[in-house]
This record gives structure tokens, sequence and C-alpha cells, in this order.
């Protein structure tokens, strides 16, 4: 049996997001794509989120750090 052939898949390879970055592109169409186009907001509303959530988590450890520094 010959595997020259077999015809190429299809089907496209997902590579792992990099960073967390979401790509999008832009298709002409009569109305938006409301379902994309809000998952995309989400995304960006969760990664803002996510950031301030880091931020504030990271200045209470130094808060504390300097609290128990003073204390010695």
């Amino acid at each position: 049996m010959s595997t020259s052939n077999k015809r190429p898949s299809r089907t496209r390879q997902v590579r792992p997001r990099r960073d967390g970055r979401i790509v999008i592109r832009g298709v002409e169409r009569d109305r938006p794509d409301l379902r994309k186009l809000s998952r995309a907001v989400i995304a960006m509303a969760q990664a803002e989120a996510e950031r301030e959530a880091q931020i504030q988590h990271e200045q209470k450890s130094v808060q504390r750090t300097a609290e128990d520094a003073s204390d010695e």
C-alpha cells in the first residue's frame, strides 16, 4: 500500500497561544458576528481584570514585606 496516494490533511494544526494574545482578523460581512465580537471583548476585559488583580497582589506583598522589616 503506497502512502503517496493519500491527500494531505485539511485540518488546521492548532498552535498554543503565546502570551495569551488574541488575534482578530476582519472579514467583511453584512452584519457583524456579535458572538465573536462579544467573546473578544469579554476576553479583553478578563485579561485587564487579571492584570489589575496581579498588580494589587504585588502591592500588598510589598507592603507586608515592608511591615515585616520594620517590626524587626
